[in-house]
């Protein structure tokens, strides 16, 4: 179990930093867009955990899991490819020198000028943007903020993948020919 666990949360972990760096690179809306693409790309990368749960149920099972042990695996190739995304984010901030949060306050600034907010909420959302900037310079605090993006998706992966691999009928084993 935990080979599976370890292999395809690398794949889906792999598979989630590459998407996460294209969409940083190519996806020039780091707003709604952005945010979807971002999702997407974990979405992709997630589809591993019911792979993971799939091959573990159909060879080392005999085609049978429970609904429980399912969603073990699927929340162990989660937390991987999890960690993988976390420690992703930090090679980014570290190649960039940690200037996202300034960057993305600055911008968030113009965005509102812009749409032509009033001046109190704009200088409202800097000071509340200026404390949230402090708490993410401290690593530990970004990491778990990071980890709330990714995280909520692979429950969810998981989740269905328990609930619809839990049932040996659906996608069955395929018995070898010979």
């Amino acid at each position: 179990m935990g080979r599976i666990i370890g292999v395809y949360g690398a794949i889906a972990g792999v598979i989630v930093v590459i998407g996460m760096f294209i969409s940083i690179t190519f996806v020039a809306d780091h707003g709604t867009m952005g945010m979807v693409a971002g999702y997407l790309s974990m979405l992709v990368a997630l589809l591993f955990v019911f792979i993971g749960v799939k091959r573990y149920r159909d060879v080392n099972l005999g085609g049978v899991i429970t609904f429980w042990k399912a969603l073990g695996i699927g929340l162990g190739i989660g937390l991987v490819a999890s960690l993988f995304y976390i420690l992703g984010w930090e090679l980014y901030m570290w190649q960039t020198g940690g200037t996202f949060m300034a960057d993305y306050v600055a911008k968030s600034i113009e965005d509102m000028r812009a749409a032509g907010k009033p001046a109190a909420e704009i200088a409202q959302f800097s000071s509340e943007m200026g404390v949230m900037a402090e708490r993410y310079r401290n690593p530990l605090f970004r990491m778990a903020l990071t980890l709330t993006e990714i995280f909520p998706v692979a429950l969810l992966v998981s989740l269905v993948s328990a609930a619809l691999l839990r049932r040996s009928s659906f996608m069955p084993a395929t018995q070898p020919r010979g």
